[in-house]
């Protein structure tokens, strides 16, 4: 396409939010008039898809459950006073508490004010937390933030170690709904014992994010923490970042949480335009579905050009993929839905992949995300004339071109800083985006039968290793693999036990092996 051609095109879709300053440039993708068209009909049911939902419809029919994370943003929005009311108070008890954090009034039984997060949660109660930290919070930070994301051992010892003789002053805020997720269990015992080993009082330092009434708001109050906060049903972990599971973290940052929930508003405003142009959020999900034909046929590429904005790629590898990957649509249909998401950041990654994706397999698209504003105050000159936030941005669109040259299709969305109401903003766009793709391709973007198989796999394979233990303790003399199987009534499952055997031989917990590790049917097995 000539150069005349591409400037009209890039000026007849390109979106402008002017309150925001927000751009988000389409033209990149290339899809032609007959495609919209033919779009058009899938648009119009997909906003009024959105508009049910956000008006309290059940979305998540396997849980009964409204999907609201919207209200969370504008309450007045909410489907019932009472809902209202509660988001607020939420709201007024987040600020409140974090007030009293930094001025001292609230504060650790050894010290003046607390120094330190431990945040304790897993997927969406860490990766929202984590980028937010990572793209808002000060240099120095009222209290720097610290997280338990994962149930590794040696992770733990890790942030305890970094933590030093400052763990008496930090606050450990534990995010559950239930209580009952694995990895933030065993974060938070390992927690308690760390506390314990130093003679400090874990209760009085600790902070609780959960559903009212759930074992973990009772362990809570029954340990009397200082303090409980709300998680609601109604909100999934990968769209809670502006609930009490992101925006506690978040104020105790000394970030404005009320800019990023206005951000968020903003656009949620925005998207609830229902014509295609006027609606960045689904602009988006037309081009995804353009982009992969409606069947997640190609990766999406994110590549922010902002040192603080590393982590938005991997906050968008859950809230895509948990909410588009599904084997059934709605009608029960086998479908194998969903868009895989990967990145990085600008330049960094123009000097690891940008080859493959200018010249390699053309399975993917690309989004660029780019800040207008360089940095606060000037800049110095790296050439005559030119600074580094110039070569940022030359490259970026250096890097467009080079790709769109080779038939790489791409978008970019552009926002003028990095500010708590740029980000609620990035995070809204997102999310709605999500929900119309999910409408398009007619699946259940609020639900994940995945994730909750492998939750199950894992405590079957756990129920084994009790009954394993059992079995050579009882036994007291060698074992071979296939006899363990067969006692432990796991006949069909010797792989899995020679894996969990090793496992606990290679940490001193009670087993020995003998024989060649390099020939598992050879080795004996026996309590130690």
């Amino acid at each position: 396409m000539a150069d005349a051609a591409l400037w009209q095109r890039y000026q007849d879709w390109l979106y402008y939010h002017d309150e925001l300053g927000l751009y988000l440039d389409i033209s990149r993708m290339r899809f032609d008039d007959s495609f919209v068209a033919a779009m058009q009909p899938k648009f119009e049911q997909a906003f009024k898809d959105m508009a049910a939902l956000e008006g309290g419809a059940i979305a998540n029919p396997d849980e009964n459950r409204m999907v609201g994370h919207y209200w969370l943003r504008d309450p007045d929005l909410a489907p019932t006073p009472a809902l209202k009311q509660e988001i607020s108070k939420t709201l007024d008890a987040i600020d409140a508490f974090a007030q009293k954090v930094h001025s001292g009034e609230i504060h650790p039984p050894g010290a003046a004010k607390f120094t330190d997060i431990l945040s304790i949660g897993i997927g969406g109660s860490a990766l929202g937390p984590q980028f937010v930290a990572s793209a808002l919070a000060p240099e120095s930070p009222p209290l720097a933030i610290h997280f338990f994301d994962n149930t590794d051992p040696a992770g733990f010892d890790r942030v305890i170690n970094q933590l030093g003789d400052r763990l008496a002053s930090t606050l450990v805020i534990v995010i559950t709904k239930s209580g009952g997720t694995p990895e933030t269990r065993n974060g938070m015992i390992e927690a308690k014992q760390a506390f314990a080993d130093r003679q400090l009082d874990f209760a009085r330092q600790a902070v609780a994010i959960t559903l009212p009434g759930s074992k973990m708001d009772d362990l809570a109050k029954s340990e009397h923490w200082l303090a409980t906060f709300p998680m609601f049903d109604w909100v999934g972990g990968r769209t809670s970042e502006l609930s009490a599971v992101g925006l506690l973290d978040a104020a105790l940052q000394g970030v404005d949480i009320r800019a990023m929930l206005d951000g968020a508003k903003t656009i949620d405003i925005a998207t609830r335009v229902p014509r295609l142009k006027e609606n960045p959020a689904a602009l988006l999900a037309l081009s995804w579905y353009y982009a992969g034909n409606g069947k997640g046929e190609k990766d999406m590429v994110v590549l922010p050009y902002k040192d603080s904005l590393l982590l938005f790629s991997r906050y968008l590898q859950q809230l895509v993929m948990e909410s588009l990957g599904k084997e059934k649509d709605l009608d029960g249909k086998t479908v194998y839905q969903g868009i895989a998401v990967y990145g990085n950041k600008g330049t960094t990654d123009q000097h690891a992949y940008v080859q493959q994706l200018r010249e390699g397999v053309p399975n993917f698209f690309l989004t660029f995300i780019e800040v207008l504003k360089d940095r606060e105050g000037a800049s110095v000159e790296v050439e005559s004339g030119v600074t580094a936030g110039d070569y940022l941005s030359g490259l970026l669109q250096g890097t467009r071109q080079a790709l769109y040259e080779n038939q790489r299709d791409s978008i970019t969305v552009t926002i003028p800083a990095v500010t708590a109401r740029h980000v609620g903003a990035l995070i809204a766009l997102y999310e709605r985006a999500v929900g119309f793709y999910g409408f398009l391709v007619h699946i259940n973007a609020y639900h994940q039968p995945g994730v909750e198989a492998g939750k199950k796999a894992a405590a079957a394979i756990l129920d084994l290793q009790t009954r394993v233990i059992q079995v050579l303790k009882q036994e007291g003399q060698p074992l071979s693999l296939e006899a363990l199987a067969a006692k432990a009534g796991a006949a069909d499952q010797i792989e899995t036990i020679y894996k969990i055997v090793r496992h606990l031989a290679a940490n001193q917990r009670g087993v020995l092996l003998a024989g060649n590790p390099g020939e598992p049917s050879s080795l004996q097995v026996r309590a130690e």
